[in-house]
């Protein structure tokens, strides 16, 4: 997935946070932050799906790729945006589309507005503001959340590149070093994905 499960259950925490109790009126908080990380996930799955079906795809060509010389890396690319076109499905990867962040300013507002629709139908909560306006708010929190994100990601990539010894990228010391240095990033930026 785009974003890890933490921080989803975090950006949720923090968008129901955001907009409790001035925009939207619920007696169990806790139910519309697990439906709001629900909803997320759900739409963050749908390209994680995609790309396995595209690597089956691809596996079933591997020989033919191989003996002609195809690169995998620009098949999966034009397979992917081939099914993506058929189905008409929104990229959520930001750097996919030219946009800074890990999502895509379209699959942000398309979340939002799928949110909105969930707490407008939801019996737990009363929208206490117009649709659009608790869309854009949405919109906002979520995109100030994510921009952060991909400081904090980029500064712990940045404090593994520069280490003295040589660590490959991808390889597992790689990850773990990532991961430290961006929950210590994190923390450095405030953000504690426990609360």
């Amino acid at each position: 997935m785009l974003l890890a499960r933490e921080f989803v259950a975090y950006l949720s925490r923090q968008i129901v946070k955001k907009l409790t109790p001035q925009i939207i009126e619920t007696p169990s908080p806790e139910a519309v932050i697990e439906l709001t990380a629900n909803l997320i996930t759900e739409e963050l799955e749908v390209e994680d799906q995609l790309n396995e079906e595209v690597r089956e795809i691809l596996g079933q060509y591997s020989d033919y790729m191989r003996r002609e010389g195809v690169s995998y890396q620009e098949m999966f690319r034009k397979t992917k945006n081939t099914l993506i076109a058929q189905r008409k499905i929104l990229r959520a990867s930001g750097r996919d589309t030219g946009d800074a962040m890990k999502l895509s300013r379209d699959k942000i507002t398309d979340i939002s507005h799928k949110l909105v629709n969930t707490y407008r139908t939801n019996r737990l909560i009363r929208l206490k503001k117009e649709q659009n306006e608790i869309r854009l708010e949405i919109v906002r929190e979520m995109t100030h959340l994510l921009q952060t994100e991909d400081k904090v990601d980029r500064a712990s990539r940045d404090k593994v590149r520069t280490l003295k010894r040589n660590v490959p990228e991808g390889s597992e010391e790689w990850d773990l070093l990532q991961k430290r240095y961006y929950a210590e990033e994190l923390k450095r930026f405030g953000i504690d994905l426990a609360r």
